[in-house]
């Protein structure tokens, strides 16, 4: 029989359509492939084709804006804000507007057309959280943001509008509401029972094992109890921090490995699927330590969204959190170093 479950930080609730139950096979969805025909302005010799490089790591002593580098970051050629101009805000009767200030990035993941983040070796998918992490640092010096949002989007499916495996930041001058909303909810969890939720979530999971799907000394990797989506996971740090942009050498380390793996995990068995990752972190000049942890989100594009979920904000999931952590537990696979 169907179920609706809610989730214990946002208050959210989802329909697990336990009659429409899909097992990996079951979806219909078209297959992320690479391909190495066209022109792509991320490969090395297509430097000039991008707006000139904020940050890169190079191995070889080579010049910006020229091939040697590992991993690169250069605005968007189309940002959604631009970083340019003064932040102001008026008002026009009961509406408000501000100009449309922020900051839109593109973290070049690798030289390499063929890979995938998944695809890697793990110290390189480390290059791509320490990148995403210096930007952070970077950007909250700038008093206009409020929140940075880091995100990927793999496969068209996804919103992938370049092949070219890369990840996206944008600096926002509000805090989104889908953030304030997480926030909010942990900080009612955190006035009620002065602990973390997360924190909670971590010891109740671990003991029931039963959505667990891997872990290592300082990543947990869940299907939550309410997902949205078909094999949706979380990627939570077991001890306490509210914000990605302190973690240390080994949190990220560590972070690299088991995201990777869960990305491998993905495409074996869900045959390379198209997908979105988010980092959710604390906004930039908000005192949450005390009861918000930040996490990441991984999210295959198995299901669309349509009139009900838009119309109720409900989810529909035809797939129990409990057998996607099956099939994703049994799909172990062995990363490179």
């Amino acid at each position: 029989m169907p179920e609706l479950r809610k989730d214990p930080i946002m208050g959210r609730w989802v329909i697990i359509a336990t009659d429409r139950a899909k097992r990996p096979t079951d979806f219909v969805r078209e297959k992320v492939q690479i391909r190495s025909t066209g022109f792509c302005p991320f490969c090395p010799g297509n430097e000039s084709k991008t707006p000139p490089e904020i940050m890169a790591y190079r191995s070889d002593g080579s010049l910006r804006n020229c091939p040697g580098w590992t991993l690169r970051v250069v605005a968007n050629k189309f940002p959604a804000l631009g970083i340019e101009g003064s932040l102001s805000r008026q008002g026009e009767g009961l509406y408000d507007r501000m100009t449309g200030i922020g900051a839109h990035e593109v973290i070049i993941e690798t030289p390499d057309h063929q890979m995938t983040l998944a695809t890697l070796p793990s110290h390189r998918v480390e290059e791509v959280l320490w990148a995403c992490r210096e930007r952070i640092l970077d950007l909250k010096q700038d008093r206009r943001f409020k929140y940075v949002l880091i995100f990927k989007n793999h496969g068209e499916a996804a919103g992938a509008s370049l092949e070219h495996t890369h990840s996206q930041l944008i600096a926002l001058p509000v805090v989104p509401v889908r953030v304030r909303e997480e926030v909010n909810g942990a900080r009612e969890h955190y006035n009620f029972k002065e602990r973390c939720i997360f924190c909670d979530i971590i010891r109740q999971e671990t003991e029931t094992g039963i959505r667990v799907i891997a872990e290592n000394t300082e990543f947990i990797v869940l299907s939550p109890f309410a997902p949205r989506f078909p094999f949706e996971m979380w990627i939570i740090p077991k001890n306490h921090q509210a914000a990605f942009e302190r973690a240390e050498k080994r949190e990220l380390e560590q972070l690299a490995v088991v995201l990777k793996d869960m990305l491998m995990r993905l495409d074996k068995v869900l045959d390379h699927p198209a997908y979105n990752f988010i980092i959710h972190t604390s906004p930039l000049s908000e005192s949450t330590d005390d009861y918000y942890h930040w996490h990441l989100e991984i999210m295959p594009k198995l299901t669309k969204v349509a009139g009900f979920e838009w119309g109720t904000g409900f989810y529909i999931n035809p797939t129990p959190p409990e057998e996607s952590a099956k099939y994703l537990r049994e799909a172990a696979v062995t990363a490179n170093a």
